[in-house]
């Protein structure tokens, strides 16, 4: 059986999917003014259901307390492209970044830079699979389905070191 769950995040109203075979989507939701969160008062999880498991992880990543997620993840029906992709992106360490080019070259297809980035844009497990860690060449932001500054809140988030705002001198 599909859970669909919903959890409060700096970045918005998330919903967690999944059944016990692993988590299908974390995705924000577009109406973040809709009631509701949580799971329907009929539906009862154990802490090990991976939904259970995925919205606590998650609140420990926006706590500060987690920098990795250990959850099943269900990727069901998804292109064998897609998923190597997405197994690259979790390879990826909390606070630092890579290139879809680079991404594209661990893939052994140093060409296919645009095939990568419409992967990392299908990605439907947010944040989880941390598709927001891939950068442009140069090092700037490239596109990001919440827009550019939720990925740029993402990685002050891990790096504040690295990401933070420019303050003015005077």
């Amino acid at each position: 059986m599909l859970i669909h769950y919903i959890i409060p995040t700096p970045i918005g109203r998330m919903e967690i999917a999944g059944s016990e075979l692993g988590i299908q989507s974390v995705r924000r939701l577009e109406d973040q003014s809709a009631g509701g969160s949580g799971l329907p008062d009929e539906v009862v999880l154990s802490e090990q259901h991976p939904v259970a498991a995925c919205a606590r992880q998650l609140a420990e990543y926006f706590a500060g307390s987690r920098e990795t997620f250990e959850l099943k993840l269900d990727w069901g029906g998804t292109p064998e492209f897609h998923r190597q992709v997405w197994a690259e992106l979790l390879k990826i360490p909390f606070g630092k970044t890579t290139t879809y080019s680079a991404i594209a070259e661990q893939l052994g297809n140093p060409a296919a830079v645009r095939a990568v980035g419409m992967a990392n844009r299908s990605n439907p497990i947010a944040i989880i699979v941390p598709c927001h860690r891939v950068i442009g060449k140069a090092g700037e932001l490239r596109g990001y389905f919440y827009g550019l500054d939720t990925k740029m809140l993402l990685l002050r988030h891990e790096n504040p070191q690295k990401f933070s705002e420019q303050g003015a001198l005077f």
